[in-house]
């Protein structure tokens, strides 16, 4: 190459031979995002503090003159605007940034999943994502890789595993280290296929995904058959339905705490933006499998949280510790979920997003339910007292309230069990998944 003017006048013009290429220097990034948060700031967004990537900035619909904000949601060097009027926001970002040609456009792919409007039966218009062509592309890559064994997909693949198979007694020879190392990359696929919607394998690739350290040849075939599975059924779109939920409130019990946690106020953050825009109803459905493992008898949590009637974020993990009853497993997960609609309802304040209410959460443990509705019950185990109590008082400050649901009506069911091909799985996935 030609060395230019920014190695120096004593080298410009002379030739060098390149050994290696360094994509920017340690702080190219840090000093790339400092850059674009003055541009940002001197066209007056304001990043949020519940997410530094979110940026918002008051605006005002021309037609009906309602407040609302503008967002621009930053990714590295990507960029997505929400307004009234989006291309011209970019339009002006333009003039900071050269722009890729045919860019500015409404968005149509999200980190592997596509994106598109549609109307609900109803005549709502809605955002729908996709991870069918992701889907698809890793699933040929998988076949091409089984062709060379000999191998090929199951055929029949109703549920991504079957009920009889537990990973954590599975006593097939181990895999070698680079069957180990494909293992790995298939489970990696997998948890971003969960990430990106397919909330219908969220357990299954949470189970063996325990197992990347010494995985087994059992559990190979296992991953192949939740391929076959997502290969069968890869027209699957997560809708992100905007219309409010009907809250049965005859499920929930409204009760006075004040003498029991004094008079508890949810406390809310005094920097946040002032609310602009409609308002959103938060729900959350929770559940847990006691002593699921068979081996530790550790038992797992899951939930799913809704906005409005959008799904936006699932969970599946084994807890942490050892619980002896079910109560204990059913508030150690209730504990986790009103921490995590707890932080939803935090980033959501910060970019100015009005709450209806409180998190309505669902639960099927009447324990947990009266426990939670009756102040004047007594814990009578104490290991359980700190999940006991941070539940109670989440309700007693109204930042939750809890409710039952029964357990074929739980869409969390599909975060904590492997459930069998029937009706009641089909029932819950058709209400996160469309077109499966």
């Amino acid at each position: 190459t030609i060395l230019g003017a920014e190695f120096g006048k004593e080298r410009q013009g002379r030739r060098a031979i390149i050994v290696r290429a360094l994509y920017g220097l340690k702080s190219a990034g840090a000093a790339f995002r400092q850059h674009l948060a003055t541009c940002l700031a001197h066209l007056g967004y304001q990043s949020s503090k519940g997410d530094p990537d979110a940026w918002l900035k008051p605006a005002i619909k021309p037609e009906t003159n309602e407040e609302y904000y503008e967002y621009l949601f930053v990714y590295t060097d990507d960029i997505l605007a929400i307004s009234v009027d989006p291309s011209s926001i970019m339009e002006k970002l333009n003039k900071y940034f050269t722009l890729k040609p045919g860019s500015i456009k409404p968005p149509d792919l999200y980190v592997g999943a596509k994106l598109r409007k549609v109307v609900l039966p109803n005549g709502t218009k809605a955002w729908a994502q996709s991870s069918s062509h992701y889907i698809q592309t890793v699933v040929k890559n998988l076949e091409e890789w089984l062709r060379g064994r000999d191998m090929k997909l199951p055929s029949k693949a109703e549920t991504p595993l079957p009920t009889t198979y537990r990973p954590e007694m599975d006593v097939t020879p181990p895999l070698g280290p680079e069957d180990a190392n494909y293992y790995q990359s298939l489970i990696g696929i997998l948890r971003w296929t969960v990430e990106i919607g397919r909330v219908d394998i969220t357990t299954e690739t949470s189970m063996l995904a325990a197992h990347l350290a010494l995985p087994r040849y059992g559990h190979l075939l296992a991953a192949i058959r939740i391929f076959a599975y997502l290969k069968k059924k890869h027209n699957a779109r997560m809708v992100f339905d905007p219309t409010y939920p009907k809250i049965n409130m005859d499920t929930f019990q409204d009760v006075d705490w004040r003498p029991f946690y004094g008079d508890m106020a949810e406390p809310l953050p005094p920097t946040a933006p002032a609310p602009r825009g409609k308002s959103v109803v938060l729900r959350c459905f929770v559940d847990a499998d006691h002593a699921g493992d068979l081996v530790t008898r550790r038992s797992r949590t899951g939930y799913i949280q809704f906005i409005n009637m959008a799904p936006i974020a699932w969970y599946s993990k084994k807890q942490g510790s050892i619980e002896t009853s079910t109560f204990g497993s059913e508030f150690a997960a209730a504990k986790t979920a009103i921490e995590a609609n707890r932080g939803l309802r935090y980033r959501l304040r910060m970019m100015g997003v009005p709450i209806d209410g409180p998190t309505y959460t669902y639960v099927d443990n009447m324990s947990v339910v009266k426990n939670t509705s009756s102040p004047e019950s007594v814990l009578r185990k104490k290991s359980n007292a700190i999940a006991y109590h941070a539940v109670r008082e989440s309700a007693a400050m109204g930042e939750a309230i809890i409710g039952y649901v029964p357990t074929g009506d739980n869409s969390a069911d599909l975060m904590t069990k492997v459930l069998p091909s029937g009706d009641r799985r089909t029932r819950l996935i058709e209400g996160l998944l469309w077109d499966l």
